[in-house]
């Protein structure tokens, strides 16, 4: 007998709840894109991503998810044979420096380990040493998602300035944007990626790279640069179908157009309250389960952990046994641990993650904390009591 019949709920961390009203705006038949109400739709939503980022730069819009964006990132940034410096701090900054280095960059890594942000104090010493100026940007990752650390982006731009160094700052915000205090231009960021299916409750498939007037000016050079890629047709031309790089995604801009109309609704600064206050209610709950048990939140220090995602470590293999009882068992899917252990190696069923980002609210994060608790109970697992009641207080308090 499983009591999860009914409506499922996906707390991973992307992809996101989809309100109803995004789902709903899609169901309708194909527009025209060659003119009339699209093409005026679009011009607003640019300037609404441009409000999202904290930015009055450019936004260009791609058909495609978060890797998409790293790579039309890297394309206008980069030639082959420039040298980047990557900052680690999960399988995310590993993934954009991989990706980097596959189109021919050079990338250097310094890694912070999977439980801590970022040191400004490192890269500034990074940079310091790299006297001739070879390295050309830093890729940092605002939230990784795999481990659930946020690092200062602030701190870093002014690790940069401190060494004196002109690299480009350039931020992965695909985990944070729309969950997480982000401010592009007064934080230093030059060029700045995300994607649809996150924060801004859409479902998966455009990426978005916004950019500064300076990085646009730096990288006119750039050789990597390929015709689909090219950011310069997707902000300065009055050709509605080169915003994309050919047929727009009509059904996927009608979702995100809804999307952005209810986080105007709200305003982002009470989106980045709600994401800090619920975030804080699973950590509660999490911190009880752990007074008397093997579970803990990956990221010890609060000021440093994510507001969208959580990662916790518990004693393998009940990581995994605990997501298998909850989505079969009771119809919440919870995210696994991602890049944390190899696949392989038994360590990596220790680990999972619980997604809060988008389209949530109280009793979801309270529905998904009790069937957590649930599935403890029923597995036996050893565990601190009082969670919910710590989460409710949490949300109360509010």
């Amino acid at each position: 007998m499983s009591l999860g019949f009914g409506r499922t709920y996906l707390a991973i961390p992307g992809p996101s709840v989809m309100p109803d009203r995004v789902l709903n705006a899609m169901h309708r038949a194909a527009p025209n894109i060659y003119g009339g109400p699209l093409h005026d739709l679009v011009e607003v939503m640019r300037t609404q991503l441009r409000t999202v980022a904290g930015t009055r730069h450019h936004v260009a819009i791609y058909i495609g998810n978060g890797h998409a964006a790293w790579e039309a990132a890297n394309a206008n940034v980069f030639s082959r044979g420039d040298r980047a410096l990557s900052l680690v701090t999960g399988q995310f900054g590993l993934g954009w420096a991989e990706a980097a280095r596959q189109m021919g960059v050079a990338v250097d890594e310094l890694d912070f380990g999977r439980r801590t942000p970022v040191d400004a104090a490192r890269v500034s010493e990074a940079l310091a040493a790299d006297r001739d100026h070879t390295i050309r940007a830093v890729l940092l990752t605002h939230v990784d998602t795999a481990t659930s650390v946020r690092s200062d982006v602030a701190a870093v731009r002014a690790a940069i300035d401190a060494a004196g160094h002109p690299a480009l700052l350039m931020v992965d915000c695909i985990a944070s944007l729309g969950c997480e205090e982000f401010r592009m231009d007064d934080w230093g960021v030059d060029v700045m990626v995300a994607a649809s299916q996150k924060g801004l409750m859409t479902p998966p498939g455009l990426g978005f790279v916004w950019f500064n007037d300076r990085a646009r000016e730096a990288c006119a050079r750039a050789d990597l640069r390929t015709p689909y890629w090219d950011w310069g047709p997707r902000t300065e031309t009055e050709f509605f179908h080169q915003y994309f790089g050919g047929t727009a995604p009509t059904h996927h801009l009608y979702a995100l157009a809804e999307a952005l109309r209810m986080i105007e609704e709200e305003g982002l600064e009470a989106i980045w309250t709600r994401h800090a206050r619920l975030a804080r209610a699973v950590w509660a709950a999490v911190e009880c389960w752990g007074a008397e048990g093997a579970i803990e939140l990956n990221i010890p220090d609060a000021a440093h952990r994510a507001h969208a995602v959580t990662a916790l470590r518990m004693q393998s293999p009940n990581g995994t046994a605990l997501r298998d009882w909850t989505e079969t068992r009771a119809g919440v899917t919870l995210g696994i641990g991602l890049g944390m252990a190899p696949m392989g190696d038994p360590a990596w069923h220790g680990f999972f993650r619980i997604g809060h980002m988008g389209h949530v609210n109280a009793h979801m994060m309270m529905g998904v904390l009790g069937v957590i608790e649930a599935g403890l109970i029923a597995l036996r697992i050893p565990h601190g009591e009082g969670a919910l009641s710590a989460a409710a207080r949490v949300i109360a308090e509010a």
